[in-house]
């Protein structure tokens, strides 16, 4: 073979190599280098997550204002400055204010291509809100109470609770997701309980749309993080139906499509025991098993065993694919465990429970 071929076939082949390289380096660039900053930014904020022994001197705490004054030094005197009367229900308004205020900031903070997924996540409030008036609403209560400042649809559900009819409330509605539903509220389709349920399957059905649109490790970590919600959600609705006797046609429509087990063989077991029973043999079984028979006296505790369960996989997954979105998973799910922390240790003080005993009790909070 003359020198000119060998030369000519070496530059095809280097050619080659230099392509692929360049190919391979693009893409790890592109699906890695846009989480460097957040990512770094979050390890920050995890650093002045509130530890054990800060808890501990928040129950030290005599009255509220003491409290929220014993908060100045933290994330959350922001959310303080503006209150006029320290009592529970203002703060843990600010509360709910502080972690929508961390949806907020991953919105802002985290690459284009996922940060639409956080701006769905705040979309919650807007469900909450908009349920919350309307069943004040209709059980002829001061809706006003019930709104809170948090999401894109404050400003219809402040509307809302100053209607003067339900009928008015279509109107303010119109053209949003939640108007057909209403629609049917009104035309007694449905009862109010089948309307929060409803507007709840359209957030997490367009979470895990979103979540399957997703391609490699941001598919999977955002796909198991919707589906372990919805599963909490439904495990905690059918244990607390079994404990209230109620039967499976009632339970059904009160179930979010979308969780990774299925549930209807729980439907028909008898009572809270045997509807546990059955979960033993799904992947929650281990993290229910040895907690079981506290379980049947408190669905509390169920519900702190599944948020240790989510907050476990999305560490798992965050170890496994360090430069992605789990981190900021990883930080939500900590800021609302420190979120319920704070608002047990306010309603204890209220309560004007013990320093030892609110200790002991906000302890099994998580």
């Amino acid at each position: 073979m003359e020198v000119g071929a060998v030369s000519g076939i070496l530059d095809t082949t280097l050619a080659l190599v230099f392509t692929w390289v360049g190919y391979k380096t693009s893409l790890i660039i592109y699906k890695y280098t846009p989480y460097s900053y957040p990512n770094a930014r979050i390890k920050a904020m995890e650093a002045r997550l509130l530890t054990e022994q800060r808890f501990n001197e928040l129950a030290e705490s005599g009255t509220l204002q003491d409290f929220a004054v014993s908060l100045e030094d933290t994330d959350y005197r922001n959310y303080f400055v503006e209150i006029q009367s320290y009592n529970v229900e203002s703060i843990e308004r600010a509360f709910e204010e502080a972690l929508a205020g961390t949806y907020e900031m991953m919105a802002k903070i985290l690459p284009k291509r996922v940060n639409p997924f956080f701006k769905l996540l705040l979309e919650e409030w807007d469900v909450r809100n908009i349920t919350s008036v309307i069943k004040a609403k209709f059980a002829g209560e001061p809706a006003e109470d019930y709104v809170m400042e948090i999401g894109f649809m404050f400003p219809r559900a402040n509307a809302i609770a100053e209607a003067k009819s339900i009928e008015e409330i279509l109107v303010i509605l119109e053209g949003t997701p939640y108007e057909e539903p209403y629609q049917k509220l009104l035309l007694d389709e449905i009862d109010v309980r089948t309307f929060e349920t409803e507007l709840y399957r359209m957030h997490y059905r367009k979470l895990l749309n979103y979540a399957l649109s997703k391609k490699d490790e941001e598919r999977t970590i955002l796909e198991e993080f919707v589906r372990l919600k919805i599963d909490k959600m439904n495990i905690l609705t059918v244990l607390r139906a079994k404990a209230a006797k109620l039967p499976a046609e009632e339970i059904r429509p009160m179930l979010i499509p979308g969780g990774s087990i299925k549930l209807e063989s729980l439907l028909h077991v008898e009572d809270l025991g045997m509807a546990l029973a059955e979960l033993d043999s799904t992947k929650y079984g281990p993290v229910i098993r040895d907690v079981r028979e506290e379980v049947e006296r408190d669905l509390g505790v169920l519900e702190k065993v599944l948020n240790g369960y989510m907050l476990k996989r999305m560490n798992e997954l965050n170890r496994f694919y360090p430069l992605s979105v789990a981190a900021p998973l990883v930080y939500i799910l900590q800021k609302e465990r420190e979120v319920k922390k704070l608002r047990a240790i306010a309603k204890l003080i209220s309560d004007g429970l013990q320093p030892e005993r609110i200790k002991e009790l906000v302890g099994d909070v998580a």
